[in-house]
C-alpha cells in the first residue's frame, strides 16, 4: 500500500526538484492549511495545481483556491485536479 506524503515530505521533494520557497511561503501555505482546516492532501493539490496555472507560487491564487476546495468538501487529488478543468484553470 502506498503511504500517503505529507504535506512536509511534498514541500521538501519540491524543494529538492529545484523550486525555492521563502519562508514566508512556507508560514502562508501553513495558514492556509490552519485556516481552513484543510488535509495534507487538499494541500498538496492547491500547491500543485497553483504552480501549474501560475507558473510560481501566487498567495492569492493560492488561498482562494484551497478555500474554494474546501467549500466544496473536495479533499481528493482526482476530484481537486477536475474542479480545476471545470472553472477552466487547467487543460
Amino acid at each position: 500500500m502506498k503511504k500517503k506524503q505529507s504535506l512536509d515530505e511534498y514541500l521538501l521533494n519540491l524543494e529538492a526538484r529545484g523550486f525555492k520557497f521563502s519562508d514566508d511561503i512556507i508560514h502562508f501555505i501553513y495558514f492556509g492549511k490552519k485556516s481552513t482546516n484543510a488535509s495534507d492532501a487538499l494541500m498538496i493539490v492547491a500547491v500543485e495545481i497553483t504552480l501549474k496555472v501560475q507558473k510560481e507560487f501566487d498567495s492569492s491564487f493560492f488561498l482562494s483556491l484551497v478555500e474554494q476546495l474546501a467549500e466544496q468538501k473536495i479533499e481528493d487529488r482526482q476530484r481537486a485536479l477536475e474542479f480545476a478543468e471545470a472553472h477552466g484553470l487547467i487543460l
